[in-house]
């Protein structure tokens, strides 16, 4: 017989399921909405913590712009459909031993890739204090930066930084975007 416990965590399961599901169909461009009107909403929140506390040390908080946010969407569904892929040939009864490996490794490096962008972009907000969308591509690593002014030796440091984080030589640009 099913207990009580079972119930709570099949529902629960099933209500994250259905939710995870809604948010990998929902349009991009409902997506960019929402994140528009966030910023709005914390740039009115701003303004008002401003007025109410001048005696305050004023803090400085980095909006992340429209084309970070797209481009961020387009790598994040880039990805989701490649591990979609080499999920499905790891689960496919047809596939062999060697290609239901690769599709492993190839999962892996897709995920430590994923964690080096973001510890990549956090790092370029700690030290330069810009918002950035860092994508890596095999050797090839591109970084976009919420910028008006280019500057090269900004982009110089920038990809210093970058490079210290690996071993081998990669092929670094950046981009400055407003």
């Amino acid at each position: 017989m099913i207990n009580k416990k079972s119930i709570w965590f099949l529902t629960l399961f099933s209500l994250i399921l259905v939710l995870s599901v809604y948010y990998v169909t929902m349009p991009n461009e409902l997506l960019l909405t929402t994140s528009v009107i966030n910023q709005k909403e914390k740039e009115k929140t701003e303004e008002v913590s401003k007025d109410t506390s001048k005696k305050e040390k004023a803090t400085v908080k980095t909006e992340e712009s429209e084309i970070l946010t797209s481009i961020r969407m387009e790598a994040n569904e880039k990805y989701n459909q490649e591990l979609e892929e080499l999920k499905t040939v790891m689960t496919s009864k047809d596939a062999s031993t060697e290609e239901k490996n690769n599709a492993f490794e190839k999962i892996k490096s897709i995920n430590n890739n994923r964690g080096k962008e973001e510890l990549l972009e956090k790092k370029i907000l700690e030290q330069f204090k810009y918002q950035s969308c860092v994508l890596i591509n095999g050797t090839d690593i591109n970084i976009t930066v919420s910028e008006k002014k280019h500057d090269a030796a900004i982009a110089n440091n920038i990809m210093r930084l970058v490079q210290s984080e690996f071993d081998s030589k990669m092929y670094i640009t950046v981009k400055f975007q407003k």
